[in-house]
């Protein structure tokens, strides 16, 4: 049974573009998988905490050597690695705050980042460990430019980084949709929210 993991990230619930190129890809997603399961993990609504010291210590202690402590600490992130491990494809809607991901989709990479769970260290280098996942993100943009690196393509430090982090983790095939100008005038928005919704729709049938 193939199996989709969404995260959603926009703080936004009413007005979210993300959210809204999202919701299409997913229903084109259940047209192409009926028997498909879909796993939502709204990040923004239900919020992850930053990790803590006792959670560090958890990743670097054997869990054969976890207390009671370091098991509770550590819960979490064993939840979420175990639901990117489970899904096929991976979906994650986000706008850009302030040049880069929301704090509370970091946050969750801040769990899911773990090593000699999504990735281990061998005399080559790093190794990824969560393999041949499909990764599609949806990224938004108040202002245009930002795929233009003559203009503010250099401060998109949103789209690179999950395109890294992913290749880092062993899953490098990663597809971005990018929705510009989201605060522009209403009928700038609305053409750019109606051909990116399209976008995802098509997306969501790969």
């Amino acid at each position: 049974m193939p199996q989709l993991l969404r995260i959603d990230a926009s703080a936004r619930r009413t007005g979210s573009h993300s959210r809204a190129m999202a919701d299409a890809f997913v229903a084109e997603w259940k047209k192409c998988n009926p028997r498909g399961r879909i796993v939502l993990r709204d990040v923004a609504e239900n919020h992850i905490p930053h990790i803590s010291e006792q959670t560090i210590a958890g990743y670097f202690t054997p869990a054969e050597d976890h207390d009671g402590m370091l098991k509770e600490a550590v819960a979490l992130s064993d939840e979420l690695i175990e639901e990117l491990f489970k899904a096929d494809t991976i979906l994650i809607s986000a706008p850009i705050y302030n040049f880069s991901v929301p704090s509370a989709l970091k946050a969750w990479i801040d769990h899911v980042v773990r090593i000699n769970k999504t990735f281990a260290v061998s005399k080559g280098g790093y190794v990824g460990l969560l393999k041949n996942k499909k990764v599609h993100v949806l990224a938004t943009y108040g202002a245009p430019g930002y795929s233009d690196p003559a203009i503010m393509g250099g401060m998109d430090f949103l789209k690179p980084f999950i395109a890294s982090l992913f290749s880092f983790l062993g899953s490098p095939d990663v597809s971005v949709i990018m929705a510009e100008g989201t605060n522009a005038d209403a009928e700038s928005a609305k053409a750019m929210k109606d051909r990116t919704v399209r976008e995802a729709a098509l997306a969501g049938t790969a």
